[in-house]
C-alpha cells in the first residue's frame, strides 16, 4: 500500500486533533466521518499484514477521538 495514503489519513486526524482542541465539535465529527471512510476504502483493499496492522491504529486512534467528539459535544449542549 501506498506510503502517502497514510499520510493523508495522519494529516485527517491532524485535523480532527486541531478542530477538537479549537473546541469545533461539528468540523470535527464532520473531518471524522471523512477520515473513516478514507479508511474503510484502505482495509477494502489492504493485502498486507503491515497495512493491516497501521489500519487498525488508526481505527483505535479514531475510536477515541470520536470519544473526545462525543464530550466536547456534551459540554457544548449540556451548558443551554
Amino acid at each position: 500500500m501506498e506510503n502517502n495514503k497514510f499520510a493523508d489519513l495522519k494529516n485527517g486526524v491532524q485535523e480532527i486533533i486541531d478542530f477538537v482542541a479549537n473546541k469545533n465539535a461539528k468540523e470535527a465529527n464532520n473531518k471524522l466521518v471523512e477520515v473513516s471512510e478514507e479508511l474503510d476504502e484502505l482495509l477494502d483493499f489492504a493485502e498486507e499484514d503491515e497495512d493491516l496492522i497501521e489500519i487498525s491504529k488508526y481505527q483505535v486512534l479514531l475510536n477515541q477521538l470520536h470519544q473526545k467528539i462525543i464530550a466536547l459535544d456534551g459540554q457544548a449542549t449540556g451548558t443551554l
